[in-house]
């Protein structure tokens, strides 16, 4: 049985360069302290010998990480695979690595994560959490380790850090606003659980608009949905295409992309037509909108700027003892297409 081969050691790349443990050291920290000419005997070695730092001991050693994680809350939603594509770029921009944690919407799955990712003293986490006001977003901060939220607020009053995060009653607005200039005047909302944040901020926009209209309050539809899914989508759709026809909604605005697309699935297996028997707004514009069998009208997220913004400033952060908590807030547009079109 062969032996496994150790991995040469700073010691090895020393004895092979005829120089000191502190030379090596200071042609991997600090080269430009070391003559041209040792500095080659050096690199020579560490190429002979196959030498590769170890990067965990020396971070572990100075106290400090190079390795930001992002928590994301459902890794099967592409909204947050983009977002995740923005802290990635800015945090390679910035010569960090990223740790990316699925919660899956599990509070204690996060919770897990969390205690995980203290232990290993990350620069900063970065977090969509299932419930934003849970204590467990002051425990890092309180051990030197910066929070940013990504597409969730907290209330100023208990939060001490920055946020990133888009308007959602705004959005709820543009949606139901557009369905309304189409002539729809009775219209379902879609989606839920009731305790995301952005649900309730997307519906709350859908009822200011509602009640500025002077439409009855009622012809705006709730139906709730347990996840943001397009299974959850295509039951919803099932519900309302099961209501008599004097009360079945003429449009349909739903809180997210993936439940839209589970609506228009299962309207248009039913032998339904879209929009003319049911016209539908998603939210959030992620790629497969525009790709749907009929093109879907969406509220379009800043996907990768939320992401990029959001690590910028934990970036910054952790770099400058002088920054300044900031809550940035973005402004949704919404993208008209066939799924909306007269005719």
């Amino acid at each position: 049985m062969s032996a496994v081969s150790r991995a040469a050691s700073v010691k090895d790349v020393a004895e092979r360069a005829g120089v000191s443990l502190g030379t090596v050291s200071n042609v991997l920290n600090r080269p430009s302290l070391v003559r041209e000419s040792t500095r080659a005997k050096v690199e020579a070695a560490i190429a002979e010998l196959g030498f590769v730092r170890n990067e965990s001991a020396r971070q572990l050693r100075a106290g400090r990480s190079s390795v930001l994680a992002y928590v994301l809350l459902d890794a099967r939603n592409p909204f947050f695979t983009d977002v995740a594509r923005g802290i990635e770029d800015a945090t390679s921009d910035a010569g960090l690595s990223l740790f990316m944690c699925d919660s899956r919407e599990d509070a204690v799955r996060e919770a897990a994560y969390l205690h995980k990712l203290g232990e290993q003293r990350v620069q900063g986490v970065l977090i969509t959490p299932v419930d934003p006001t849970t204590p467990l977003l002051d425990e890092l901060p309180g051990r030197g380790t910066p929070v940013v939220l990504v597409d969730r607020t907290r209330e100023l009053s208990d939060w001490g850090g920055c946020w990133v995060t888009v308007n959602d009653v705004l959005g709820g607005r543009l949606a139901v606003e557009h369905l309304l200039a189409r002539g729809h005047r009775r219209i379902a909302f879609i989606g839920g659980p009731a305790r995301l944040g952005q649900v309730r901020d997307r519906r709350a926009g859908a009822r200011e608009v509602f009640a500025e209209s002077g439409l009855p309050a009622q012809d705006l539809v709730e139906l709730a949905t347990d996840s943001l899914s397009v299974e959850e989508g295509r039951r919803a759709a099932h519900r309302l295409l099961s209501m008599p026809a004097s009360e079945r909604p003429t449009a349909a605005f739903c809180a997210n992309d993936l439940v839209a697309l589970g609506v228009l699935q299962r309207c248009i297996e039913d032998g339904g037509r879209v929009p003319e028997d049911l016209a539908i707004v998603g939210y959030d514009d992620i790629d497969f909108a525009a790709a749907a069998a009929v093109p879907l009208t969406s509220v379009s997220q800043p996907r990768y700027e939320l992401g990029y913004t959001a690590a910028r400033l934990l970036i910054e952060e952790q770099n400058d003892p002088g920054h300044a908590h900031q809550q940035v807030e973005f402004d949704p547009r919404l993208v008209a297409r066939r799924s909306t079109a007269a005719g």
